[in-house]
């Protein structure tokens, strides 16, 4: 009895994930990462690595991604606001929006699929 009950939740998350990663036009590819709208993120590294300060070399490890967000935030509105834009990571304001947008969906997936309770 009760291992159905169990069941039934498994199978309940497992379907909420499922809808969340649809909602998102997520895929997680094993050789790539993660995928959001058919881009790969992982392609994004460098400005990643830019804006964690060095602390993050690609989007696979959510639990850091999650943490250095707020100073990764942080660092993109400051370079919108200024619009100082680094050249060789080819930033624009549309980019960084978007780059912003992805990190928002990793961190909700992050927070409603993957972290301990």
């Amino acid at each position: 009895m009760f291992g159905k009950i169990a069941q039934m939740f498994k199978g309940n998350k497992a379907s909420e994930q499922q809808n969340f990663m649809n909602e998102h036009a997520m895929q997680i590819d094993s050789e790539q990462g993660f995928i959001i709208d058919g881009v790969v993120l992982n392609d994004l590294n460098e400005r990643l690595e830019y804006f964690s300060n060095r602390g993050l070399k690609s989007f696979d490890d959510l639990q850091a991604l999650f943490y250095k967000s707020i100073l990764i935030n942080e660092k993109i509105d400051l370079e919108i606001a200024s619009q100082r834009y680094v050249a060789r990571l080819g930033n624009t304001e549309e980019n960084l929006q978007q780059l912003k947008h992805y990190i928002a969906i990793l961190n909700d997936y992050y927070r409603q699929f993957i972290r301990e309770k």
